[in-house]
């Protein structure tokens, strides 16, 4: 044993957050209920659109009665291709309300990229759109079954359906009371993969409800209390396949008004403040290096009679908080920063620490039901303040990656201090125990990275890179200057020496990635060399 008891007795109170129920209610339940409250409340802005909650229920209540008709239920899955809108965000309640799972497609990714997610994943259905659903056709035609949701002949299936409440004997297998019923998948999220192939993340409805939970207490709470009790406004900025992006929508389901920004909005910060201040927006929800650029644009400023308007609360989430955003934050009156820790195989958070509880940036402490285990290889505790692995386990554990048995069995392992059959996530990232219980993010146990809030294993991009036959060998790395983080890659070329290569290689190279992998695991910098370099044990030396 590495410890001393009083040691020992510092980690177990710190991994742990205690053993709570959790009740048979999914967050589409949760929605349900706050519609019964608060019927006539705005739910949801886009653009010039905005939908009360009474009117966003029937909306899903119809969306989810199309999909049940077409066998939608537990152990299903639902595929959504559809841009960011209000009909994005009731169609996916409406999955939830089936018993189905969701996989959201980002349809800034190659389409090459999405097929592969949708051919893994065998979805019952796509719902999509008439000018969306064509350039995800293989050729072999559509990946699934579409439902066009701008079709003529599906806006009238979707008018002649009830926008009642869906009942629970519309839905004997996903009905209240039926075993388990948390434990069947709510979405399954894709995430970069170090062999070049991107991994499904099966995540259960009973994470989610458990978030819901955890977020009144911990999120929603103080928030209101900061910003005089009233109901808030929401800026939902984050792409919808990305599970952070519940982060704005546990908001809804509390009861709040969510402002769904388009992609141009969302991505051009100039532009996103000015609509922060013009709304009166309450809440962000970014990635600390996009909470920097909002920041510099005049975020945090405050001017009531200039119609300056500073949001109560700023989420962080995606990637490591700098100095600089969390000192800003804990500096600004009236207006905190919470960051928020979470890999995809735990549902979206699984550490939490808020700027009012730590001059530095921390990721807090487990949330509700939640553990988290410092070990070092041998699967020991180690000391307070010593740097270790840290293992998550508790109720918001992923099932696992879908058809990836080696992979799941080397990333869920049995939990050594949870009850027999748990399980427990191998994080890859370092932290340490804080004197105060808080927990510090060090770095990685490997070369996975995060850029602008996207996990990336660097091993998929090489793949990618030494897939094309203009190339022998491949390597890529990450680059850091003033706190931003760009990637760059290395490559052999197969025929040529580097002085030698045409100029056009690169931008054949270029266009080859970018038909394979979304824009930000495309390398900035496309180098030749000739040869990579290696170490005396004949490994890459990078």
């Amino acid at each position: 044993d590495l410890l001393l008891p009083e040691e020992s007795a510092a980690l177990a109170t710190a991994r742990r957050s205690g053993r709570e129920p959790v009740p048979d209610e999914t967050v589409a339940d949760m929605l349900s209920a706050q519609v019964a409250r608060t019927p006539d409340a705005v739910a949801l802005v886009f653009g010039g659109r905005a939908l009360t909650y009474a009117e966003l229920d029937a909306q899903v209540n119809r969306f989810a009665r199309l999909l049940l008709a077409r066998g939608a239920g537990p152990e299903r899955v639902v595929a959504l291709a559809l841009p960011r809108s209000i009909e994005m965000v009731a169609a996916l309640f409406a999955v939830l309300r089936t018993g189905a799972a969701y996989l959201p497609l980002d349809l800034d990714h190659p389409a090459d990229r999405l097929r592969l997610m949708a051919e893994d994943t065998g979805p019952l259905c796509l719902v999509s759109t008439t000018a969306v659903a064509p350039t995800l056709r293989g050729q072999d035609g559509p990946v699934a079954p579409e439902v066009l949701l701008d079709d003529p002949a599906v806006l009238a299936e979707l008018a002649a359906l009830s926008g009642d409440a869906v009942s629970d004997a519309e839905r004997p297998a996903f009905a209240h009371g039926v075993p388990d019923r948390l434990e069947f998948p709510a979405y399954v999220i894709y995430t970069s993969g170090s062999t070049g192939r991107p991994k499904g993340v099966v995540t259960p409805y009973r994470g989610l409800t458990n978030m819901q939970l955890n977020h009144q207490k911990e999120i929603f709470d103080p928030a209101i209390a900061s910003a005089g009790g009233r109901r808030l406004r929401i800026a939902h900025t984050v792409s919808f396949a990305f599970d952070m992006s519940w982060e704005e929508l546990l908001w809804l389901v509390e009861g709040h008004e969510v402002h769904v920004c388009d992609e141009e909005l969302r991505r051009d910060a100039e532009a996103l403040v000015a609509y922060c201040d013009e709304h009166r927006v309450d809440v962000v929800n970014v990635t600390p290096t996009y909470a920097q650029l909002l920041i510099e644009e005049g975020l945090l400023d405050q001017d009531e009679t200039a119609g300056r308007h500073r949001p109560a609360l700023v989420l962080l989430g995606g990637e490591a908080v700098s100095d600089t955003v969390w000192t800003q934050l804990r500096r600004t009156e009236g207006t905190y920063g919470y960051n928020l820790y979470g890999p995809t195989e735990y549902t979206i958070n699984t550490l939490g620490g808020s700027t009012a509880e730590s001059a530095t940036p921390t990721v807090g402490r487990p949330i509700r039901n939640t553990r988290a285990h410092i070990l070092d290889t041998m699967l020991r505790p180690v000391p307070p303040g010593c740097p270790g692995e840290l293992y998550i386990a508790g109720t918001g554990l992923a099932r696992g990656y879908h058809d990836r048995p080696a992979l799941n069995a080397e990333r869920f392992v049995a939990d050594p201090f949870g009850e027999p059959g748990e399980r427990m996530y191998r994080t890859g990232d370092l932290v340490r125990l804080r004197p105060d219980g808080l927990l510090d993010f060090l770095g990685r146990t490997d070369d996975q990275v995060k850029i602008r809030g996207y996990r990336i294993e660097l091993g998929e991009i090489s793949t990618a890179l030494a897939d094309h036959p203009e190339v022998a060998h491949a390597a890529v790395v990450v680059h850091e200057s003033a706190g931003t983080k760009r990637l760059a890659g290395y490559f052999v070329p197969e025929d040529a020496a580097p002085g030698a290569e045409d100029d056009d290689l690169g931008h054949r190279l270029r266009d080859h990635l970018k038909s394979r992998l979304p824009d930000y695991m495309v390398p900035a910098a496309l180098v030749p060399v000739a040869a990579l370099p290696l170490t005396v044990n004949g490994k890459l030396d990078v």
